[in-house]
C-alpha cells in the first residue's frame, strides 16, 4: 500500500514537473524536438493508418497498453489495419520529453477522437510514449494510454 501511495505521489510530482516545464517555454534541444516531432507525426500516421511508416517507427518487441488491457506489435497493427480501433484525431494541449541516453520518454496530455467498434468515442488521456534510440533512428518501444479525470477540454 505504502509503495502504491509513493508511486502514484512520484508520478504525480513528475506530471506537474513536466507540466510546468512545458507552461515556462524552455526551448527544446534538438534531440528533445526530434522526439516531439516523431509524437506528433505518429498521430497523424495512425489516423490515416500508414502501416508501412508504422511499422518501422514501432519496435519488434514493443508494447501497447489501453484501457481494455495490453498488446504487443503485431496485435497493435492488426488493431489499426482492421479498425478495430481508428485513432481518428489526437488534440495535443501539453507534451515534454525527457531524454536519458537512448531513451526518450514523452508525455501527451490530449483528447483523443477514436472509433472503437464502429462507435466514435472522446476521451482525455495522458500518454506515455517510450522511444529507444536503435542504430541511430528512435523506435517506440512503448505506448500507453492513461485515462484522465478532467472533462474532455475539445470543442466538437
Amino acid at each position: 500500500m505504502k509503495s502504491t501511495i509513493l508511486g502514484l505521489f512520484i508520478f504525480f510530482l513528475c506530471v506537474q514537473s513536466a507540466s510546468a516545464q512545458t507552461s515556462v517555454g524552455t526551448a527544446p534541444t534538438k534531440a528533445e524536438q526530434e522526439i516531439l516531432d516523431l509524437s506528433k507525426a505518429k498521430w497523424l500516421w495512425m489516423a490515416d493508418k500508414k502501416l508501412d511508416t508504422l511499422n518501422n517507427l514501432f519496435h519488434d518487441k514493443s508494447v501497447f497498453v489501453h484501457m481494455s488491457g495490453s498488446s504487443n506489435k503485431t496485435r497493435e497493427m492488426e488493431v489499426i489495419k482492421t479498425g478495430m480501433i481508428w485513432y481518428k484525431k489526437a488534440e495535443i494541449y501539453s507534451a515534454s520529453v525527457n531524454i536519458f541516453g537512448n531513451t526518450a520518454i514523452l508525455l501527451n496530455d490530449i483528447d483523443l477522437i477514436a472509433v472503437v467498434g464502429g462507435k466514435e468515442v472522446v476521451n482525455p488521456f495522458m500518454v506515455t510514449e517510450v522511444y529507444i534510440k536503435d542504430k541511430g533512428k528512435w523506435k517506440m518501444g512503448s505506448l500507453t494510454f492513461s485515462h484522465l479525470r478532467r472533462p474532455v477540454k475539445l470543442k466538437l
